[in-house]
Parts: C-alpha cells; structure tokens; sequence
C-alpha cells in the first residue's frame, strides 16, 4: 500500500496523498508526504464508535476536517452542492473560504457551516466505491490556491474503482498468504506430534523452529517455548519490546507459555505490531502444544507403569527362583562348611591339606552369605519393626566400618540431626542397608576420599544420607543398580544383590530411595522413611514381632 500511495502522489504531484481503506469496523490510514524525509505514516483505528455512530478523528481531536472526511466515507452529503461530484466526492481549491454543508439525516437536509482551513490550501476528497459499497477514501493535498481542475477530479473519479478494486485484492492476496503461512505453520505441528519416538524436548524445540515462518516479518521474528522453567528458544532469540504471549495450560494448570516477538520496531497494527489474526493463531497454537504436552506425558506415564509392572514380575520370578536356590544349596552346603570344619580340627594334618580345608572354609562362609542375601532378597523373613532412633543404628553400623575407612585413607563424617524423632522399622534391616551402601561407597573409592554420613528429618519424615567422592556411575549404570544380580564388579567382589535387597527393604518399610551420581564426581544416596508409622506398629503387635 505505500508503493501505491508513492505512485499517486508522483502522478498527482500533491504534497499529500491520504488513503483510508475500510476492514470491518476499523479502517487502515496510509498517509505519505514529499515535505518531510520520513514522510510514510500507517496506522490502524476505528473510524466509527460503534455506540454513537460518530466519527473518531484520526489526530485525537474532532477537527472539521475530519468530520468532513467522516460523511463522506459515510456516503451522508447532498450530491447537489456545487463543491461534491457526482460520486459523493468533494473538491475544494482554496480551504481558507468556509462553506456551508448539508448532509442528509433521514428524509431531511441538515446544513452546517463548515471551516477546514489549514497548512493544505487545495483538498481532494474521492470516495473508493466498488459496486455501490464505499470501502475507502482517496485525499489529495496541496498547499496551492487551486491546485485542482475540473477534469483532474473527473479522472481521479475515473480511476478510484480501479484503485479500490487493486487494493482490495492485494489486501485480499496478503490475508491469503498469511493464512497459508498459519495453515502450514499448524500443519507442521499436527506432523511434529506425529513423531512417537521423540521426546517431549524434541518436540518443543520443533515446534519453536516453526513459529516464526508464520508471522508477518519472518526475517525479524524470534519464538520460545517455556515450560515447567525451562526454555526452548529459537537461535536467533532475544528479549524484545514487541512480543506476543499465550499462556500454556495443560490439565487445567500454568506450566508456562508461547513467545513470538520482533527483533526490530515495525509499524503498529492490532496488538503492537501484530495482526488480530496471529493473535488467534498463537492461541490456537498454545492449546496445540498443551494437548501434545498432555498426550505425551501420558504415553510417558503408561510406559513408565508398564516398565514398572513388568519388573515387579522380574522381581517375582527371581525371587521365587531365588528362594528355591537357596533352599536347595543350604542344606549340602552346611554339610560341606560343617564337615571341613571338623576336618580342619584334627591334629596330624599336613599342612598343605590343612590350607585347603581353610580354603573350603572360607569359600563356604562367603557362600553362606550370599544365601543369607538370597533369602532376604526372596522375602522369606519378615521385617520385625519397633521404634528406633536412626542415629544409633548409623553409630553401631560405623562402628565395625570405622577401622576399614581409616586403613584405606577414606576421611568418614558423621553429621547426624540431634534431635531426630523416632520411627517405626526393623533395625537390623536398616542396619543391613547402612553397611550395604558404605561398602558399596568404599569400594568406589579406591585411592581414598570422604565419605559423610548424615541424618536429617522434616514433618513427615526422617532422611538418611550417604555421600561418597567416589568414581561415581553413569546414566546407564544408574538405571540398573536396583536390578538383581546386576553387577559392575568383578568376579568374586559383588553378586548384584546388595542394591536389590536395600531397596526391597526401604520399600517394605514405605519409603524411598533417590540416587545422583556424576561420573568421576561421587554418588549420593538419600532414604526418607516415613515417621507416622503407627499402622505398621499395630500390624507388628498382631503378628507377635512387637511388645
């Protein structure tokens, strides 16, 4: 439209071409000028208050000329006064003289006088009529005394159907291509969706990739995407004064939102720089990605319950397996560890076959243990609860470690909360699980370091914290410590039971266990035990395990 509006105003030789072009209840004004060097003016604002019927004026003030600007887009003047054309138009070559006006105000005339002198001397006022509808307005200003001719204002005539007719399709063309821009932009998204195995950041970061593409200034625009407190903006991001935002709810809660801004200043239309029409688009956009959010987080959490299921049915049949293992070997095995035993009593041993019934021995005691473990992981004891206070256990726990921590250069601090309230559980599991994850911890540390013991409790309940600066684990790694049997030692210096059997006994105490490891940098592991536990105290009452 400003290519236009230059055309005109080189053809007309005026000093000011004005173009108003009505679109629904507001009108588009494009006013350019050869006075001044930035001369382009566009602005979007209502032409008629919608209650009143009246004219807004353009300039914030009701100037007459306005109001003159007003009827005649209204179509309300009285074609028969010597200064309107036969179009409903009006031409004026010296504005200084004032002049009566009548409009029409129903099947009356109402006449007023009218004074609309100025900077512009000569005025043009051509109405832009396609098949009867006014749908814009030409102005042509000069500051000439009678700029105008009779036949310049005949062809200005002429020619404003064909001018209202080319506006209004490069208006209709650029409203076309921005639909397709949205239509393709939505498109996109809908196929992103599509994607299963990405994930939920993937997909984010795909959508952000195709916002800006969709707005008018794609070469200006920058997008984000905030969720849950994390950013995914596109590369050429920054914060900038012109944006537009809708907020992201999923599941009837904020978790956060849609950022489409400009890089540079543009010219102000409905919403700031932005169309009404990107506003509706980045809404619907919103309510897209709140519904992908949601879909995605779902499937994550049926995977998630499947996973969960099918390991419990792992654990299940190791545990059962586990049991018939261990029952089966206990028996030959005590044989075999008592028969050595008494072997190795007899005086006139050789040596040699003395050192090999010690072997037997010791072999035998490891075994034991790992049977011990067996049962345990296999639930064939029942935890035997009571109140306890978790500080002690950790003293009589460190008390059998402490000697091996100074011997391999591990630095052992102990931090535990004064005044921690008791809970409800067994203590020589608990025990089980504190030696468990020091050992595990020293073993990690081979050339020494710091291990640091500590207790903690909130309202609901009481931490146990075990921090090493250890090798640490990996991803991988860490996903898999929970599962039987699996091992990162070597032979001979860990089953893969240990870690299965502290978990089964936090969880057969209703608690939990976290896990952070860097690789190279440490682990740490944080059991929270519930201290509102008289249920479990009732039940070990009932069953006899508690006095």
């Amino acid at each position: 439209m400003k290519k236009v509006a230059t055309i005109l105003l080189g053809f007309s030789k005026c000093d000011t071409i004005e173009l108003w072009i009505k679109e629904d209840d507001n009108h588009t004004r494009i006013e350019i000028t050869r006075i001044s060097r930035d001369s382009f003016l566009y602005e979007i604002k209502a032409i008629f208050d919608n209650e009143k019927g009246k004219i807004i004026s353009v300039k914030n003030f009701d100037s007459e000329l306005d109001i003159l600007c007003g009827k005649i887009f209204q179509g309300h003047c009285y074609p028969a006064l010597p200064f309107l054309t036969k179009l409903g138009g009006f031409w004026t070559g010296n504005t200084d003289i004032p002049f009566n006006f009548s409009i029409k105000s129903g099947v009356k005339l109402q006449t007023d006088k009218i004074n609309i002198s100025g900077d512009y001397k000569s005025l043009a006022l051509i109405p832009l009529i396609i098949s009867k509808d006014n749908i814009g307005l030409l102005q042509l200003k000069s500051i000439q005394y009678n700029f105008f001719t009779k036949e310049e204002i005949i062809l200005y005539e002429d020619i404003s159907p064909i001018l209202g007719i080319a506006l209004m399709n490069q208006r209709t063309q650029a409203a076309l291509r921005e639909r397709v821009k949205e239509l393709t932009c939505l498109y996109g998204i809908a196929k992103i969706a599509e994607q299963f195995d990405s994930s939920l950041d993937e997909i984010l970061q795909g959508v952000v990739k195709l916002l800006p593409p969709a707005w008018q200034y794609p070469e200006i625009t920058c997008s984000r995407i905030i969720l849950d407190g994390r950013s995914f903006p596109s590369q050429n991001f920054q914060e900038c004064h012109d944006k537009q935002t809708a907020n992201l709810v999923v599941d009837g809660k904020r978790r956060g939102l849609i950022e489409v801004a400009y890089l540079e200043e543009n010219l102000k239309l409905d919403e700031g720089p932005f169309l009404k029409e990107e506003r509706n688009l980045i809404n619907t956009i919103a309510e897209q990605v709140a519904l992908i959010i949601e879909r995605k987080q779902a499937t994550e959490e049926r995977l998630k319950l499947q996973e969960q299921l099918r390991h419990a049915d792992r654990l299940a049949t190791i545990g059962q397996l586990a049991a018939g293992v261990a029952h089966e070997i206990n028996e030959p095995l005590g044989n075999i560890l008592g028969f050595a035993q008494l072997a190795s009593k007899y005086p006139q041993l050789p040596k040699q076959t003395k050192q090999d019934l010690n072997k037997i021995i010791t072999v035998s005691l490891q075994a034991r243990e790992i049977i011990k473990k067996l049962m345990l992981f296999a639930r064939q004891k029942q935890p035997e609860k009571s109140k306890i206070n978790i500080n002690n256990v950790v003293d009589e726990g460190l008390s059998f470690l402490e000697s091996r921590c100074a011997k391999e250069g591990i630095e052992l601090i102990r931090m535990l909360s004064p005044n921690i309230p008791e809970i409800v559980a067994d203590p020589s599991q608990l025990s089980q699980v504190l030696v468990n994850l020091v050992i595990n911890a020293l073993q990690a540390m081979p050339e020494g370091g710091r291990l640091t013991i500590r207790t903690e409790a909130s309202k609901s309940h009481v931490s146990l914290i075990i921090d090493d600066t250890g090798l640490g684990m990996s991803d991988d790694v860490m996903k898999q410590i929970f599962i039987p049997f699996f091992t990162t030692k070597d032979v001979g210096y860990g089953t893969g039971i240990g870690l299965s059997v502290v978990h089964g006994i936090i969880m057969t105490h209703n608690g939990s266990i976290k896990v952070e490891s860097d690789l190279g940098g440490g682990t740490r592991f944080e059991i929270q035990l519930p201290i509102n536990n008289n249920q479990n105290i009732q039940k070990n009452k009932n069953n006899g395990h508690f006095d």
